[in-house]
């Protein structure tokens, strides 16, 4: 009999070894689909463990014990699975009142830019936008109604680093909490809990999920009272993750060790292959020497995840790049088996307002490339055909010829040696 609770797991095999089906006769193999509204009760003088799906679901509850571990939160706090990441997003910002502040990161994904800006402002929630990355700019920023603190552990798109313990100290001698959006590295790759962060939530449509098939977000915690005040929310509002989608969430989860292996490896060869490349102007990954707050990442997170971002200088060329790609989707999301390509400004972000974005220098030719599990000298082949059917002439090669993309591998495969030691970039 599989011992679940071995206290020396590591991670990538509690992914697959875990009690699938706590208390079931049947011993299933994968957790069962509790495809149900309501529950049946012995009693019609109270409630048995489960009654109605909106408050509790025993295959939801098996995807919400699994990110708790994850987490690292599994014996004081909890997970909760919700129906979006923007819904779990929602979810926190629902525990502020009238006339409380959120301070938040002013390099943030779009989608969350709106929910700020035009929808929990009509509840009388205020809120700033300012550069966290910066601790002497983060620390004028607050405010004495400043009750929580927003951020990404990479932002999206630009890729830029916040030193998390420090933000952490700074909300909490001000009554403040803070939340950080890991959708970008993963449980995998940082734990904000850990660096005294009081929310963590995740896009798990994303990496979590891997595959493009679920919409979903996980909001944990690891405050008992925070934790009960959450759990009101999920169950009141009725946006609990459906059980059909926490099937398919599990089963996600049992690969993301390997998925995000292969993706970090190849993201991390893509990045040498596009430094210095002729068209590129900027690429931002984070660890990459000379990237603001690099040694932060390196101390608080232990890999890089597996987005790249790029500037041409000239948004038609990039336009066009991205539509020259043929292994790249163009789509909107990130984190999926399958690489894709977008261009922020006109897609995930295009819900910030052209002028808040030009003020803070957000580029109009920046390209976010998501690395998917495909072989990488396809996708740098891929590339460098997009470039030269973009308009962009092939640098000339030297007598030795260019360096071969095997070399670059197992140079990064000495770098991902593995994702949890050193995230220092390779060149």
């Amino acid at each position: 009999m599989i011992n679940y609770d071995h206290p020396e797991l590591k991670e990538a095999t509690r992914l697959v070894a875990f009690d699938v089906c706590p208390g079931d006769p049947f011993h299933a193999t994968c957790t069962p689909i509790y495809q149900t509204a309501t529950f049946d009760q012995e009693s019609a003088a109270g409630f048995g463990r489960y009654d109605y799906t909106r408050s509790g679901n025993p295959t939801r509850d098996v995807l919400e014990r699994q990110m708790a571990y994850l987490e690292g939160v599994s014996l004081s706090g909890r997970s909760f699975a919700f129906a979006s990441g923007l819904a779990a997003i929602t979810a926190v910002m629902n525990l502020l009142s009238p006339g409380d502040e959120v301070l938040a990161c002013d390099d943030l994904y779009g989608g969350t830019y709106r929910l700020l800006s035009q929808i929990l402002v009509r509840r009388g929630v205020k809120v700033r936008y300012a550069d966290l990355t910066d601790i002497s700019t983060a620390t004028k920023a607050f405010s004495a109604d400043t009750r929580l603190v927003f951020l990404e552990s990479v932002s999206n798109p630009l890729m830029r680093v916040c030193d998390i313990e420090a933000i952490a100290r700074l909300a909490h001698e001000r009554n403040a909490l803070l939340c950080v959006d890991n959708t970008f590295l993963s449980p995998l790759l940082m734990k904000p809990l850990g660096l005294d962060a009081d929310f963590v939530v995740h896009s798990a449509t994303k990496y979590l999920c891997g595959h493009s098939d679920v919409m979903a977000g996980i909001v944990s915690v690891k405050d008992a009272s925070l934790a009960r005040d959450l759990y009101l929310i999920q169950n009141g509002e009725g946006a609990g993750l459906a059980p059909h989608d926490c099937y398919l969430l599990l089963r996600g989860l049992k690969t993301l060790d390997l998925r995000l292996e292969r993706q970090q490896r190849s993201a991390n060869i893509i990045t040498m292959h596009l430094w210095g490349k002729k068209g590129v102007a900027r690429v931002l990954f984070p660890g990459l020497p000379g990237q603001p707050n690099s040694e932060v990442h390196a101390r608080q997170a232990s890999g890089t995840g597996a987005v790249v971002c790029f500037e041409t200088g000239d948004a038609q060329l990039s336009q066009r790049i991205v539509e020259n790609l043929t292994l790249f989707g163009i789509r909107v999301s990130f984190g999926s088996v399958g690489s894709s390509a977008s261009l922020p400004c006109n897609m995930s972000h295009a819900s910030i307002p052209a002028a808040v974005r030009e003020a803070r220098h957000f580029p109009a030719d920046i390209v976010r490339l998501s690395i998917g599990i495909e072989d990488v000298r396809d996708l740098t082949a891929d590339l460098d055909r997009a470039f030269v059917r973009a308009g962009v002439e092939p640098a000339a090669q030297s007598p030795g010829g260019s360096p071969d993309v095997g070399v670059k591998a197992s140079a990064a495969w000495q770098f991902n040696q593995g994702h949890r030691a050193s995230p220092a970039f390779v060149v």
